[in-house]
Formats: structure tokens, C-alpha cells, sequence
């Protein structure tokens, strides 16, 4: 029995993570209008938003390809994975093993790598200003990410988050500055990678500056709503590792009851709020950036990282 309730903790996870990811756009939208003065539409706009695609029929260019027509199944399943690994409100649950730093970076690779084939499959000159701008982005962003990984593995020991989770736990982390830089590397990671302000703006279609939306405009109906929830989920994910790692606190261990899970849960739902403000807040206080300068945002997060990990090779105090 305890097996089992087991496995429905980790099925419910998951549920969760879906659920909550177009829960945590809307947030992000009501905070932003209301920072700017503005009524916004209402916190629950994405799933109207979602619904609606769902229902209307799906347009196909005719130079549209099979890969087309899969690529939206791919993108979502490999980024509802990806999320899915990373611990919420429990750790050490029947798939944590498989919660590997590695592996989500890999799956969200796999995740961009189709869009950017999507994007170029019909042949139109946005997709392919679009799929090329994602691939110069993920070729800083990638390296930058494996940094991070690096150096939260020289010092835990592990790249499993549940054990990362425990070990950030512990009073042998102490203040540091390799982990000060890891973060604020993974934080200019998760902007880019989300295209937020100010490497992107996912609420304009300006065609010379658009990147994750010159890459889906060809799309419409439910391929156009997976793609749309996968990107939900992109920037659930994020939030939550920057959570799972650098804010552990109050994660329930598997087995300690109905009370430690829900307390999980509500802690949780905290992290994403405070999250959410948080970058409400950074998107409103600062301009998009120019796309030439992008490279230069994610290249001085590579150096954060690398930078990281170095001094943890120098000394392990640091």
C-alpha cells in the first residue's frame, strides 16, 4: 500500500505541474498590468485561451510536412517530462532517480530542436529567422546550463535534485559564492530560455524581433494550444528548479503523511507566486534588448557559471 500511495504522490505531481502551468502565465500577465496600471485580463486567460484553440480546427500550409504535424506532440511531451522530474512539494519519490539535471537539460534541448526543425519545415522567411535566432540563443544558453550543473555537482556531489535538494539543506552549504554565480547563471538561462523581456517579448509579433513566435505562426487549432502549454510548462519548469535548489524549504520527504504533503504543496505554490512577482517585476522595470546583444546576455552568463565552477576547483570553501 505504501507503494502505491507512492506512486499516486508522484502521478499527482505531475497532474500538478500541468495544471498549474498555465495557472502561473496568467500571474505573470495580472502582475505585469497591475504594475502598469493597466486591469489585465483575468488569471485565468490561458485556459480560455487554451479551450479555445482546442476547439477550433487545425490550418496545414501545403508545403507542410509530417514533421510539421508531430512536432507539437514532441515539444509537449518532452517538456511535460522535463517539468514533471523536477521535485515540487516532495522529494525522494518513485521517479526521483530520474530526476537528473542532465537529463532535463537534455529533454529541453530535444524540446527546442524540434521547434527550430518546425519552424524551418514549411520554408517561410519569419520560421527561419525564428529557428535560426533559437539556435544562436541555445548555443550560449546550453553551455551556460551544463555550467550551472557543473558546479552544483562539484559541490553536492550529485546531480540528482532530490539528493541536491537535501544537500542544499544541510549547514554544510554555508553562504558561497560559487553558488551566487550558479544562480544568477541559471536565472539569465531561464529568461532566455523563455523569451522573456529583455532577450524577447512573448507579447509582441514584431517581425524583426520576434523569436519563439516567428517560430510558431505558421501554427493554429490544438497544435498551436500544445505549443502554447508547452511554453507554460517551459517557464513552470524554471521557476521550479530555481525553487528546488535555491529555496528547498518545506518539501515534504516521501512517506511522512497527508499533513507533510499538503504543507509541501503550499510552500510551493508560495515559491511560484514569489516567482512570478519576481519576474512581473523585472520585465516591467527593464527594455528588450536589441537581438545583437543577446549573445553578449548569454555569454556573460556562460562566464557566471564557468566562473562558478572554477572557484569551487581553486577552493572548496568558496
Amino acid at each position: 500500500m505504501a507503494l502505491i500511495a507512492d506512486y499516486l504522490v508522484q502521478g499527482c505531481q505531475m497532474l500538478l505541474m500541468l495544471l498549474l502551468a498555465p495557472l502561473l502565465t496568467g500571474w505573470v500577465r495580472v502582475l505585469k498590468a497591475r504594475l502598469l496600471r493597466r486591469r489585465g485580463p483575468s488569471l485565468l486567460q490561458p485556459y480560455r485561451d487554451l479551450f479555445k484553440l482546442l476547439r477550433k480546427d487545425v490550418v496545414l500550409a501545403d508545403s507542410a510536412s509530417w514533421l510539421f504535424r508531430v512536432a507539437p506532440y514532441l515539444i509537449f511531451a518532452a517538456l511535460w517530462v522535463a517539468a514533471a522530474l523536477v521535485p515540487t512539494f516532495a522529494g525522494g519519490l518513485p521517479f526521483s532517480w530520474t530526476a537528473d539535471l542532465i537529463a532535463i537539460v537534455a529533454l529541453l534541448g530535444t524540446a527546442r530542436f524540434f521547434l527550430a526543425l518546425a519552424g524551418l519545415d514549411v520554408g517561410t522567411s519569419f520560421g527561419g529567422i525564428g529557428s535560426s535566432r533559437e539556435m544562436m540563443i541555445a548555443s550560449l544558453a546550453e553551455p551556460a546550463m551544463l555550467m550551472m550543473v557543473f558546479t552544483l555537482s562539484l559541490l553536492a556531489g550529485t546531480t540528482e535534485l532530490s539528493s541536491v535538494a537535501r544537500f542544499m539543506l544541510t549547514a554544510e552549504v554555508g553562504l558561497r559564492v560559487s553558488l551566487g554565480l550558479a544562480l544568477l547563471a541559471l536565472v539569465m538561462v531561464a529568461i532566455a530560455e523563455n523569451a522573456r523581456i529583455p532577450v524577447d517579448n512573448p507579447a509582441t509579433h514584431l517581425e524583426l524581433t520576434m523569436v519563439h513566435e516567428a517560430m510558431v505562426l505558421e501554427y493554429s487549432g490544438r497544435h498551436l494550444a500544445l505549443i502554447e502549454l508547452g511554453a507554460s510548462l517551459k517557464l513552470l519548469l524554471y521557476i521550479s528548479l530555481l525553487g528546488c535548489i535555491f529555496a528547498p524549504w518545506g518539501m515534504a520527504v516521501v512517506g511522512e503523511g497527508l499533513t507533510a504533503y499538503l504543507i509541501g504543496v503550499g510552500a510551493y505554490l508560495a515559491k511560484l507566486a514569489f516567482g512570478g512577482f519576481l519576474l512581473a517585476l523585472f520585465e516591467t522595470s527593464i527594455a528588450k534588448m536589441r537581438v545583437f546583444r543577446v549573445d553578449q546576455f548569454l555569454g556573460a552568463a556562460l562566464m557566471l557559471g564557468l566562473l562558478g565552477a572554477l572557484l569551487l576547483f581553486v577552493s572548496r570553501s568558496l
